[in-house]
């Protein structure tokens, strides 16, 4: 919603001035800590404090700004997060901050959504929400101390490729010997299945993304993944049923949101890159990016993949490429269907971008795969280098 407030605010250079930006950190990590509790269509007194303070903050906004429709209780607050966009909230946001599909809670499933995880990550108080970075470095530390980067290549992959395990399968990760150092860490990853995910005794995985998906009240059936949503109906994957059943796990939701989501884009470029030919290496020098690419000629790509929803999330956490292993030039890079969903994705992720990642460009899978065809056609030196914002389309 535009406020009277946005013309003053726009000139501003940092999101950090606008007074409402900590409200949406506040709102996404009351929303987290609810659904932790339980399913976000119920829940009882007393409100956790978290929550309160979300609505205590929402209403003096709303009051502030002389709104008169005002959540009055958390149930309330509750709907606007399922019903209403963020850019629909009377409060002082930067105006590129949000577009016309951006809510907290999923209108059908009722659950949190991929933005609301990104902004509760941000959240300086949010020391649950590092979960994710804890397990990869300590995975790092433990394969390092091994001598062993075959290991963490397997334990990322296995995170990636491999977010939902049988009892029988958890067992053969038990014995995989590249899996040896991090076998402390696996129970940590993994946790029992709710009962959420079942629907008449078994359970369906998405046959894109790999997680479980959710059925629906009305037969349909709703993937976690923004972006797989946003490519139509999930197909289904395996269907386990039986003795599957039994025993049955799936990544803590930490590690499918920030490894599993993101590691399904990175895996599907390095399949892209391969098919033109490329050498490519996933997660080199222990992840210290997660795309090494090398051309006939001895040229090096490195790249990072990003699958964000927000840009401007995105934007204030760039910095540079780390330089080992090293090469030639760098970029991030962002699948094509999520920059296509935010109106200006790389314009916003650019405007953000502190100055000590200047140089750091942001690119769409397309576009990256149409460079790297050019290069590998004597085209004269394409380069990783922004181009001018076509949100998302494949010049991008």
């Amino acid at each position: 919603m535009a406020t009277a407030f946005d013309t003053h605010a726009a000139q501003r250079g940092d999101w950090l001035d606008f007074p409402d930006v900590r409200l949406v950190r506040t709102l996404a990590g009351a929303v987290i800590q609810l659904a932790d509790l339980g399913p976000l269509s119920s829940f009882k007194l007393p409100y956790p404090a978290e929550a309160q303070r979300a609505l205590d903050r929402t209403v003096l906004a709303c009051l502030i700004r002389g709104v008169e429709e005002i959540p009055k209780s958390l149930p309330e607050l509750l709907f606007w997060c399922h019903s209403r966009p963020l850019e629909d909230w009377p409060l002082d946001l930067p105006p590129d901050a949000f577009g016309p599909d951006d809510y907290l809670v999923d209108p059908e499933a009722r659950v949190p959504t991929q933005l609301c995880h990104e902004w509760w990550i941000r959240g300086k108080d949010a020391g649950a929400a590092h979960f994710d970075r804890e397990v990869i470095h300590t995975a790092m530390r433990l394969c390092r101390k091994a001598s062993s980067p075959e290991s963490y290549v397997a334990f990322r992959r296995l995170l990636v490729e491999r977010p939902v395990l049988t009892g029988v399968e958890r067992f053969e990760t038990e014995t995989d010997l590249s899996l040896a150092p991090v076998q402390e860490l696996l129970d940590q990853c993994y946790a029992p299945v709710p009962a959420s995910y079942e629907f008449q005794g078994g359970y369906v995985t998405c046959g894109r993304c790999l997680t479980l998906l959710t059925p629906l009240a009305d037969g349909a059936w709703w993937c976690e993944r923004d972006r797989c949503r946003r490519r139509g109906a999930p197909p289904h994957g395996r269907t386990l049923t039986g003795a599957d059943v039994a025993g049955l796990l799936q990544l803590v939701r930490p590690l499918r949101q920030f490894v599993t989501g993101p590691g399904r884009a990175e895996v599907e470029l390095e399949a892209r890159l391969c098919t033109l030919g490329l050498e490519v290496q996933l997660w080199p020098g222990f992840d210290a990016y997660d795309l090494r690419v090398t051309f006939p000629d001895g040229h090096i790509w490195a790249i990072d993949v990003k699958d964000w929803k927000h840009p401007g999330l995105l934007g204030r956490s760039a910095k540079p490429v780390r330089p080992e292993p090293p090469y030639d030039e760098a970029c991030w890079v962002v699948p094509r269907e999520q920059a296509e969903a935010h109106r200006d994705y790389l314009g916003t992720y650019r405007r953000n971008r502190p100055a000590s990642a200047e140089g750091l460009p942001l690119l769409t899978d397309d576009r990256l795969a149409a460079l790297a065809t050019a290069r590998l056609r004597g085209a004269d030196g394409p380069h990783l280098t922004d181009s001018a914002p076509t949100n998302g389309s494949p010049s991008a």
